[in-house]
This record gives C-alpha cells, structure tokens and sequence, in this order.
C-alpha cells in the first residue's frame, strides 16, 4: 500500500457512483498527472464487481474477504493493505467491517 493519505493537484468528479442500491459509494478523480483513480466505502454485503482495466484496492478502513476470477480460495483483507485484480477480469468481495478505499486504476 501508498503512504498517501492525501492527493494533491486532485480534480474531483462530484457526482457519486453508487453500486448495489447504495451498498458500494465512490468519487472519481484524477491526478496532477491525468491517472483516474476512485476513493469510496463500501458497506457490509457480499458483492461481485467486474474490472475493466487492472486495479489495486487499498483499504484504508474496515475488513474484508476477496475472491478472485477463477480462484476458490478467499483472502482477508484489512485496513493498511492492498489487493490487485486483473483486467477484463472480475472479483467477489464479502465486507465484514465497512471498507474505505482508494483504487487505482491501470
């Protein structure tokens, strides 16, 4: 996981992306340097996201298990750590405690 804790230079998208009837909320934004990225919650529930391009989710609050595309085995997570997901690839999670995250998209 980044140290970051903050983004500087960030250009924030107001409008909420909300998943599941409200169970996963995020905010795009991007970078100084153009890279989007979302910042967002995810509440107890167990949910199954699809990815577009590769990501890195880094909880920065709660617990959870992840499932990834292909794999039986789930892998708990918490806060301070990192998952990466493929591209044109999917994933499970099961949030025991409210997630809040950053992901980085690419």
């Amino acid at each position: 996981m980044t140290e970051n804790q903050s983004y500087a230079g960030v250009t924030l998208d107001p409008r909420a992306n909300v998943y599941f009837d409200g169970a996963c909320v995020s905010h795009t934004f991007h970078v100084a340097d153009g890279t989007r990225k979302s910042a967002g919650v995810i509440f107890p529930a167990t949910l199954e996201f699809g990815t577009a391009a590769p990501e890195v989710m880094e909880l920065h609050g709660g617990r959870c298990r992840v499932r990834l595309a292909g794999s039986e085995e789930w892998v708990a997570y918490g806060e301070g750590e990192s998952f990466a997901v493929p591209g044109d690839s999917s994933f499970d999670i099961e949030v025991l405690e409210t997630v809040s995250y950053v992901c980085h998209y690419g």
